[in-house]
């Protein structure tokens, strides 16, 4: 479980990396404050730390830019404590908000609060006209159901989670290698091609597209 930490005081960031990692998560930290929207969305994380006062923008004004292409959980931090803050983050959509200084294990009671509601509701989501058990490994259109291997499963869910967007190959690969599944490049083509031919058997042609020089992208 990859934790992004967005804050530019370096040693709240070494606290934050040393409390999620003893906790069993793996910390990254953003570095470049001035391209934050497109590191974010290369970096992939599974949940975001975002502080308020950041360089270049405002946390609140990154937290809008984000929603539009991506719905990876934010949990805001802020050391100014105002009810104004709190509702415009909510607004925005966080999901979380916590003052500094921060209560270390209420901070982790709340990250795990959000990662179980995640996973629960993605057992079970939507795309097109068809429901997808991530848990079974299916995908049914009501009429006709498909199963999809692990591999496939973990690369419909990652380009489905970046709906829209291009993802490259590369990205594809470190996600099944985060889930314990090794791949090598060929080894994506032929899961790739696979999901594509399963997909169609749904009415699905054509979703899943290549663009040239760049990756993939489910639409």
């Amino acid at each position: 479980m990859k934790i992004l930490i967005i804050e530019d005081d370096k040693l709240m960031c070494e606290e934050l990396s040393n409390l999620l990692q003893n906790a069993g998560y793996t910390p990254i930290v953003l570095k470049d404050f001035k391209n934050a929207k497109e590191e974010i969305i290369k970096l992939s994380p599974d949940l975001i730390l975002l502080d308020i006062n950041i360089p270049y923008t405002n946390g609140e004004v990154l937290l809008q830019e984000l929603r539009k292409v991506i719905n990876t959980p934010i949990i805001m931090l802020t050391s100014r404590n105002t009810e104004t803050d709190e509702v415009l983050s909510m607004s925005y959509g966080a999901d979380d908000y916590i003052n500094k200084p921060y209560n270390p294990t209420i901070l982790l009671l709340r990250i795990n609060a959000i990662i179980k509601r995640i996973e629960n509701n993605m057992s079970i989501t939507n795309y097109e006209n068809c429901k997808i058990n991530i848990k079974k490994g299916t995908i049914t259109n009501g009429k006709i159901e498909i199963i999809l291997t692990k591999n496939e499963m973990i690369i419909f869910t990652y380009l489905l989670n970046h709906k829209n967007t291009i993802v490259t190959r590369d990205e594809l690969m470190t996600d099944l290698w985060d889930n314990n599944e090794y791949i090598n490049d060929g080894a994506l083509t032929v899961n790739i091609s696979r999901l594509r031919t399963k997909l169609k058997s749904l009415g699905l042609e054509d979703n899943i597209q290549t663009r040239k020089g760049q990756g993939y992208i489910l639409i």
